[in-house]
């Protein structure tokens, strides 16, 4: 591992540190209102501002973060999980079911996704559980064709068809001898999947169909300061830079994990 990938999973320990855990040092509550303290800039006292209730955007950014990486984390995982699942069956079975697989697939993908994510949202309260679920299931399909391309190329490997004329159970040869090899493919798909998330919650939240008050996340605190941004450029400024951060960085790493897969593909 060369300096610039530590230099990366640093910083992205790093944030994700300061996200989880950075309420334990300070005192101030994401809750409290403060009528003395309303719009203030970025100090030493308010690092992030304060917005029109006198709230703390530092306190409010990482309180809000926690909401975003559940969804993003939540969403990308049970999303990648379903490709793998529908992925892995059409390159395993092949023929009809590869051929149904694949009308599906490519069903889902003629509608524009982040407007499937409006109609699915505008007929549910939007919490943060609804978020998951519904994001997950407009996240799958890219994963689902990517690990159906690779497992049919395991499935024409000798050892596998090896395996099948012994008549080894098919839930054997998929999860002892495909898991390990679709693994760092899965990986990539999940890393880019909770960055995806991220950003679909920040647009719905945007819009005011995401995470609604008291609860909060970085996407609502976006929406939260578009009305005083001429005023007040920190409210939205710093949610969104944190936005910005996390998918950068998780990306960076999908990137990472996809030239050492391919290396050792090369040297295989």
């Amino acid at each position: 591992m060369d300096k610039k990938t530590k230099i990366l999973f640093i910083a992205t320990a790093s944030f994700l540190f300061f996200i989880l855990f950075g309420d334990f040092f300070i005192s101030t509550s994401a809750y409290e209102l403060n009528k003395d303290a309303i719009l203030l800039p970025p100090s030493f006292e308010y690092f992030f501002g304060t917005d029109r209730l006198g709230r703390d955007v530092f306190a409010r950014v990482i309180e809000g973060g926690k909401t975003s990486l559940l969804i993003g984390v939540g969403s990308g995982l049970i999303g990648s999980f379903i490709g793998l699942i529908i992925g892995t069956s059409a390159g395993y079975f092949k023929g009809k079911a590869d051929k149904s697989i694949v009308t599906a697939i490519d069903l889902f993908l003629t509608f524009p996704t982040f407007f499937l994510l409006l109609a699915l949202v505008s007929y549910v309260e939007a919490s943060s559980i609804v978020l998951i679920i519904v994001i997950s299931i407009t996240g799958w399909m890219s994963t689902a064709r990517m690990i159906r391309s690779e497992a049919f190329g395991i499935a024409s490997k000798p050892f596998i068809k090896i395996l099948k004329l012994g008549s080894v159970p098919s839930g054997k040869i998929i999860f002892k001898y495909y898991t390990p090899l679709i693994a760092p493919i899965f990986l990539i798909s999940f890393t880019f999947g909770v960055s995806g998330a991220i950003l679909a919650e920040s647009g719905l939240s945007f819009l005011g169909l995401g995470i609604v008050p008291p609860q909060m996340s970085w996407g609502s605190m976006l929406a939260e300061g578009k009305e005083v941004m001429d005023i007040a450029w920190w409210i939205s400024f710093f949610p969104g830079a944190c936005i910005f951060i996390i998918s950068f960085l998780l990306i960076q790493i999908s990137d990472f994990f996809q030239t050492v897969f391919n290396k050792k593909e090369k040297t295989a």
